[in-house]
């Protein structure tokens, strides 16, 4: 990758186009994010209307983002070759028609399949990040890659938004709404938006050939890292409505704003985990990083339980489980954990790969995007079989358990036996 010369940074010019790119490409990372997540808010009422079990709502709030994953690696490849400019635009233009059909949904099968389609806006992350890293000098890439990122708050628009509309005009108004606000994006983006020739990387390598990037063990690292910090993210914010609901017996509205409290930070605080990353480097943010998320996800998966215990007294009853503000509120943490996460992997990522960017950025975006297809349909079959709602959280546990061995094996063991 091309970076940046620090005269062409402290050019006025350069940086103010650097900064509208910044921001436009964030707006829209935003809206894509959102209309990504719409089934975790509008799925409610389908579910209710389709009569579905967990299994069959966890498929349908995982289809878009299936097809949201698989398209993050030939979008990154046409990134890098064709520019971010004309990709992102392709790429928001492409969903519009898509958005605006799901209004008029009937059947299980037309959401799936419309799903697919709505989910290729999930793939702008693997766009926006190569386009965005390459307007800024190095060591002001964790930063700008963090800002960008900070679109997964999308995620809580999403929340705030879609109650809103769903109460007063009913379900089918918000597919229509969100396709008119994507349109508005796309006029947004064009206008303010800018292309660089010299940030194009000349690409002769084919699709398989980006794939043989797995060989690299880092990289089936920061994937695994990546499948716990955004798939986890993606999975519980399209999971946690429903789980309010539940759980605790609240009105959608309230179920929508108490998820963003998980939702809103796992988003917007990206951009702090982009400085801190470029301040302490990215091992130290995401080891931390796993420790909070082992120590709230313990506490987030003891189910609602009720012992007896026989007393001299007779019989006693107690009851262990989170009430709703505790729970919250560690989901708030967890947010907060992830948050920093997703900014400090791909600091990995443009440490150790800063020639091709867009491919390994599309590739662990990849696996973080079918880490978000794949728990929803596991929370489902593990709700359906167990009958415990937390088992989603056991699920992430063991997840998480699985990562924080691998990066001590392969990174905090092997520093202490170089350091002696």
């Amino acid at each position: 990758m091309p970076s940046p010369s620090p005269h062409a940074a402290e050019d006025p010019r350069h940086t103010r186009q650097a900064w509208s790119v910044l921001i436009v490409s964030t707006l829209a990372f935003t809206v894509c994010f959102m209309v990504w997540m719409m089934f975790g808010v509008i799925g409610i009422p389908i579910k209710k209307m389709l009569n579905l079990n967990a299994t069959e709502f966890g498929l349908l709030t995982a289809m878009p983002v299936l097809t949201g994953s698989l398209v993050r690696v030939p979008l990154g490849i046409w990134t890098d070759k064709y520019g971010g400019r004309i990709v992102m635009a392709v790429l928001l233009a492409l969903t519009v028609p898509a958005i605006w059909v799901m209004g008029y949904a009937t059947q299980y099968w037309h959401f799936l399949v419309i799903g697919l389609f709505v989910g290729l806006a999930g793939g702008a992350f693997s766009v926006g990040t190569p386009y965005v890293a390459r307007w800024f000098p190095k060591h002001r890439q964790g930063t700008a890659m963090g800002v960008y990122g900070a679109g997964n708050s999308g995620a809580a628009v999403n929340k705030f938004v879609a109650p809103v509309i769903l109460v007063a005009f009913g379900w089918q108004a918000v597919p229509h709404v969100y396709a008119a606000i994507m349109l508005g994006t796309l006029v947004l983006f064009w206008v303010f938006s800018h292309s660089n020739p010299a940030h194009l990387v000349p690409s002769h390598v084919k699709f398989t050939d980006q794939l043989k990037a797995l060989k690299d063990p880092r990289v089936l690292k920061y994937c695994q890292y990546y499948s716990i910090v955004f798939g986890g993210y993606v999975a519980l914010a399209l999971w946690m409505v429903q789980y309010y609901v539940g759980e605790y017996g609240l009105d959608i509205r309230v179920a929508a704003l108490l998820a963003a409290c998980f939702s809103l930070p796992g988003g917007v605080l990206r951009a702090i985990g982009g400085v801190l990353s470029d301040k302490y480097g990215a091992h130290s943010v995401t080891w931390w990083v796993l420790w909070v998320s082992w120590i709230c996800l313990f506490l987030l998966s003891y189910p609602q339980t009720d012992f007896t215990v026989l007393t001299v007294d007779g019989p006693k009853v107690f009851h262990i489980g989170l009430n709703v503000y505790v729970f919250t509120a560690l989901m708030a943490v967890l947010g907060v954990a992830w948050a920093f996460g997703k900014a400090s992997v791909f600091k990995y990522i443009s440490d150790d790969y800063p020639g091709n960017i867009g491919t390994i950025s599309g590739i662990v975006g990849l696996a973080g995007g079918m880490g978000g297809f794949i728990l929803p349909i596991m929370f489902g079959a593990l709700m359906d079989w167990t009958g415990v709602r937390s088992s989603a959280f056991m699920l992430m546990y063991g997840v998480v358990w699985v990562s924080l061995i691998w990066m001590y094996f392969t990174e905090v063991r092997r520093t202490d036996v170089m350091d002696h």
